[in-house]
C-alpha cells in the first residue's frame, strides 16, 4: 500500500506490535464450540462405557456408531456456532483467527487419527490403538489451549493447557480399562467445559 512505501521499519513494527496488543485484549468468541464439544464427546464417551459394560445392551459395533453420529451432530453445531460468532465483535481479530485456526488443526488432526486408527482396525481386526484415542484428544487439546493462551497472555488458558496434558498422561493409565471413557468424559469438564463457559461469559453480547 503506498502509505507503507515511506514507513520505517520501525513504524511497521510498533503497527504489528499494536495490533497483536489489541488482540490479546479481545474475547476470544470459541467458548460455544468448547462446551458443545465437551458435552456432545464426553457424551459419547460415557455411552461407549456403556456398551463395553453391558449396562446397554447393544450390538458392540454400536461403539463406532455412536462416534460417528457425535461427529456428525459436532459438525452441524460447529457450523452453526461459527455463523453465530461471525456476527459478534472481535470475530476478524488476530488472536480469535489465531485460536480458531489452531482448533481447526486440532480438530482435522484428531479426525484424522481416527479415521487412520479405524482402517487398522477394519484391516486387520485390530482395535487397541483405538484405546489410545482418549490420549490423542487430550495432547491436542493441550497444544490448542497452549496457543490461545499465548496468544491471549491469559495465565489460565496457559493452566488448562497443562491440565490437558496431565489429563493425556493420566489417561495412559486407564488405556486398556473401559473406565477410562468415564475419566475422558470427566477431564472433559476441566479442559472444555468449564473453561468454554468461562470464554462465553466474556463475550459481548451486541452485534455488528
Amino acid at each position: 500500500m503506498p502509505h507503507h512505501d515511506t514507513a520505517s521499519p520501525q513504524d511497521d513494527i510498533a503497527y504489528i506490535r499494536t495490533l497483536a496488543e489489541e488482540g490479546r485484549h479481545t474475547p476470544l468468541l470459541n467458548g460455544p464450540v468448547m462446551v458443545a464439544a465437551a458435552l456432545i464427546f464426553g457424551l459419547a464417551s460415557v455411552a461407549q462405557w456403556a456398551i463395553q459394560q453391558g449396562v446397554v445392551a447393544i450390538d458392540p459395533w454400536a461403539q463406532l456408531w455412536v462416534w460417528v453420529a457425535a461427529g456428525g451432530l459436532f459438525a452441524l453445531a460447529l457450523m452453526l456456532l461459527i455463523r453465530r460468532a461471525s456476527g459478534k465483535p472481535g470475530y476478524s481479530s488476530t488472536s480469535n483467527q489465531a485460536v480458531g485456526a489452531a482448533w481447526s488443526a486440532v480438530g482435522f488432526g484428531i479426525f484424522a487419527t481416527w479415521v487412520a486408527f479405524l482402517a487398522v482396525g477394519l484391516a486387520n481386526g485390530d482395535w487397541s490403538l483405538m484405546r489410545a484415542m482418549p490420549i490423542v484428544v487430550f495432547a491436542a487439546y493441550g497444544s490448542a489451549w497452549t496457543v490461545a493462551g499465548t496468544m491471549t497472555r491469559k495465565t489460565w488458558m496457559k493452566l488448562t493447557a497443562l491440565a490437558a496434558y496431565a489429563g493425556a498422561a493420566l489417561l495412559g493409565v486407564f488405556m486398556n480399562s473401559p473406565i477410562g471413557y468415564l475419566v475422558f468424559a470427566a477431564l472433559l469438564v476441566f479442559v472444555a467445559l468449564l473453561p468454554g463457559l468461562a470464554l462465553m461469559r466474556q463475550e459481548p453480547r451486541e452485534g455488528v
